[in-house]
């Protein structure tokens, strides 16, 4: 299709109108409700590289705001059909942006599916038998960064319990850098439901970056207390451990804390299809994480640090846990390599 032509038609698809009052609130709306993202079906995405990418995996575009036509120009033509194209004022898009410098384009999308979604090629090739779940995390900065770096080490998937913030918010959106579209994700899952999306034989491990253990200690038998970073979810009202020893031996002796192998994070840990959990900052996994570890053979990955450091980050945490499971079978597919030359 020839330039002009291009513009002719993107022209004829233009609809060049002042920005009421109702939209201003529903864009708005869409961009900081949740209730509404997920009773609509629809998120909002900023800027020309997001934009592309999500058009690029098969997100389906509704309508584009746009302060200038060439960023509508340099959308793919065939992806406009039927989209509603409404050209506004730069201080409309300043308005409604979150950025410091907006771009001057935002779009309403459908909510991905990721079973539609079309992957880069790249990304399919590299992708590894590791998967993440991220449970109860809240903080939309670190679930941003932990998406860019399970898209990075090749995870298969993430899967977000309830309680996570939700993937699509626009904060998650600017932190994760394009890996929405680059890993599938599937949000607001039911811990009842997490098996579910787990290959055969996958083995659960938690990751412990509360920096409560030592390599001596995770030679040793696991106490009660050991676990007093984990949160409990037996009880209908959520809550974190905070009583004294005695109280969680009591507890771990009706059965509510499963027994969980401790082990370095750079042992090996990925010779089976692995999946693992990373818990938040504040309020660390809950119980049902656990008790997944326990019933696939799982375990618990020690992340040692230095004593009087309180935790790690959990975006550090998960970075940390992925590249090396990926490192692991990076090193474990050399060695078949090798071994099978001498053949």
């Amino acid at each position: 299709m020839s330039v002009r032509t291009r513009c002719v038609s993107v022209t004829r698809m233009l609809v060049i109108t002042r920005l009421f009052v109702s939209t201003h609130s529903s864009v708005m709306t869409v961009v900081k409700s949740r209730q509404f993202r997920e009773k609509q079906g629809k998120i909002l995405l900023e800027g020309r590289r997001l934009i592309a990418d999500a058009l690029k995996a098969g997100a389906v575009p509704k309508v584009f705001f746009f302060s200038r036509l060439e960023y509508i120009k340099e959308l793919p033509i065939e992806k406009l059909k039927g989209v509603s194209l409404i050209k506004v004022k730069f201080e409309d898009v300043k308005d409604w942006s979150d950025l410091v410098t907006p771009q001057g384009i935002m779009g309403i999308f459908a909510k991905p599916d990721h079973v539609k979604m079309t992957y880069p090629e790249s990304q399919l090739l590299h992708t590894l038998p590791i998967l993440l779940i991220c449970d109860n995390l809240r903080d939309p900065g670190n679930l941003g960064t932990i998406l860019r770096s399970a898209a990075g080490a090749g995870c298969s998937k993430v899967l977000l319990t309830k309680g996570c913030v939700d993937a699509w918010e626009p904060k998650v959106l600017r932190a994760g850098m394009g890996a929405h579209f680059q890993v599938p994700i599937i949000n607001n899952v039911d811990w009842e439901a997490v098996p579910n999306y787990l290959p055969n034989d996958t083995r659960v491990y938690v990751a412990d970056n509360c920096g409560l253990y030592t390599q001596a200690q995770a030679q040793m038998s696991n106490k009660a207390s050991d676990y007093g970073w984990v949160c409990d979810r037996r009880p209908l009202k959520f809550h974190k451990y905070e009583e004294e020893e005695e109280n969680l031996e009591s507890a771990a002796s009706k059965g509510w804390l499963p027994e969980l192998e401790v082990q370095s994070y750079d042992s090996d840990w990925t010779e089976a299809p692995a999946a693992v959990v990373i818990g938040g900052e504040t309020s660390g996994v809950s119980l049902e994480s656990l008790q997944l570890a326990e019933s696939t053979g799982g375990g618990r990955l020690l992340i040692p640090i230095v004593p009087g450091v309180d935790s790690l980050n959990s975006a550090m945490a998960a970075s940390i846990l992925l590249f090396e499971g990926r490192r692991q079978l990076r090193v474990r597919a050399e060695h078949l390599s090798r071994d099978g030359s001498y053949h």
